[in-house]
């Protein structure tokens, strides 16, 4: 299955840095052709400038920038997408939430109703996303107190609309600070096992 894999942690020898590499192994040990698009290291630019958010609603008009033309041809032949992040403020980091913004666009990852009401799907070939993030927080804070944002977000606001066949599978490393070299271990495991039940 065609893989896209997304990093989006600055720091590359970080815990978050740790797991996106143990799951390009993961990936690759399956076989699977992949693309890693690390948004850091390709200094990739979060913010939509006014004239691309001007030119946005266009009918099936490319990115102005090549390479957001060339991460939009990336986007629409991945079948699995990969996102390795950390959660910040029970959000997208910047320059992940900025992907979504610029890559996700009109007449790639949607279309609109003539009326400018419900968006039409467009990821079609999309069939798996695996959101593997880490954070700061306890799992309780996470799951009881803020019934998980991210994912909500990603799954009925992102997902629903542009690729409601697409499946996500979400995996969170709670405690990041104070995680133990055995708890990582644990959710590598757990990483190499959802990777692997996607071929199933």
């Amino acid at each position: 299955m065609q893989t896209l894999l997304v990093r989006a942690h600055p720091v590359p020898d970080s815990l978050n840095g740790l797991l996106a590499a143990r799951t390009e192994a993961a990936i690759r040990a399956k076989g699977w052709p992949i693309e890693v698009l690390d948004l850091n290291a390709d200094q990739f630019n979060p913010v939509m400038p006014a004239p691309e958010r001007s030119a946005y609603y266009g009918a099936d008009s490319p990115p102005p920038d090549p390479a957001l033309a060339a991460m939009v041809e990336q986007l629409r032949r991945t079948e699995v997408l990969v996102l390795v992040f950390p959660t910040w403020w029970f959000g997208f980091p910047a320059i992940l939430k900025g992907w979504f913004d610029r890559v996700w666009r009109p007449g790639v990852a949607f279309d609109h109703s003539p009326d400018m009401g419900r968006l039409i799907p467009r990821l079609t070939s999309l069939r798996h996303v695996v959101a593997i993030t880490t954070m700061g927080s306890p799992l309780w804070v996470d799951r009881l107190v803020l019934r998980q944002p991210l994912r909500r977000v990603l799954r009925w606001s992102i997902l629903k609309p542009c690729a409601p066949q697409a499946k996500l599978h979400w995996l969170a490393l709670y405690g990041a600070e104070t995680v133990t070299s055995q708890k990582v271990d644990k959710f590598s495991a757990k990483i190499d096992g959802a990777i692997t039940a996607l071929s199933k």
